[in-house]
């Protein structure tokens, strides 16, 4: 009994020798926390219709296909908070339900089934006080709600520098990243809408999106303090937020440009220094 004693403490003594001895760290196994925007870095969707996969949200969705969330949610008649599941097929806004025989209202959201002949205006401004049935129905949508076919002017976000460029790699970085202090001004990079404010989007930290045309999204990352609102328009060069680390280990600012869902190097498009 005593020897066996004794080689169970030889052998324990052996064992701890050897795990002292290692020169690696024991592997560790990384828990799923949930999507971050690397996982939508190398796509891009468009189709009439999305379907959810696990760990989406309608946040990640409208990233991915470049649309206001409201937008979707609205059209899925999907209420605050947003809960999706996976398999949900969800209706996108698209050029079909925008053609003829479908109008889409850019204020309210829905998409309408009308039986009417697509009206155009040739005629001229009316006088003061005096407007056309047709012209009341257009006075309902607000000034500038209309999304240009092209970007007129681009403008630097931040007059601080840039300290990580674009990559196009699996795991690189999907726009520029910016030096500065807490609290730096964030400026919008072109005129548009803001289609999303917030902090659900893993990786980003607090967030500012804004839409510029059907096309073109970009989006302002790590923010200390958000200015804007969502649906808001905005101008370029307008502040919209500060410069801060939330979702970060440093101050910095992550700007993205988007066209249609998928990431794009914005030193194509920001004018040169």
């Amino acid at each position: 009994m005593k020897v066996t004693s004794q080689l169970c403490v030889f052998f324990l003594c052996v064992n701890l020798a050897s795990c002292s001895s290692r020169k690696s760290p024991a592997p560790v196994a990384e828990l799923y926390q949930g999507k971050t925007f690397r996982d939508y870095t190398k796509k891009s969707f468009s189709g009439e219709h999305y379907r959810v996969k696990k760990g989406d949200t309608l946040f990640t969705i409208s990233w991915l296909t470049g649309q206001d969330y409201q937008d979707i949610a609205k059209l899925n008649h999907i209420s605050p908070p947003y809960h999706i599941y996976p398999g949900q097929r969800l209706s996108l806004i698209t050029k079909t339900a925008k053609s003829k025989g479908r109008k889409y209202h850019p204020k309210t959201g829905q998409t309408l089934v009308e039986n009417v002949e697509p009206v155009v205006d040739h005629q001229k401004k009316q006088a003061y006080g005096k407007v056309k049935s047709i012209d009341k129905k257009r006075a309902l949508v607000p000034p500038g709600s209309k999304f240009p076919n092209k970007i007129k002017t681009w403008l630097w976000p931040t007059k601080n520098s840039v300290v990580r460029g674009f990559s196009a790699a699996e795991q690189g970085n999907k726009g520029l990243d910016f030096s500065g202090k807490l609290g730096s001004p964030i400026l919008v990079a072109a005129a548009g809408k803001v289609v999303y404010t917030g902090d659900a989007l893993r990786g980003y930290g607090k967030l500012v999106i804004v839409k510029h045309s059907d096309s073109f999204l970009s989006a302002y990352a790590h923010n200390d303090s958000i200015l804007v609102k969502e649906q808001q328009w905005v101008q370029a060069g307008q502040k919209i937020a500060t410069m801060g680390k939330s979702g970060s280990d440093r101050v910095k600012l992550h700007f993205e440009v988007r066209y249609k869902g998928k990431s794009v190097d914005p030193l194509r498009y920001l004018p040169k220094q």
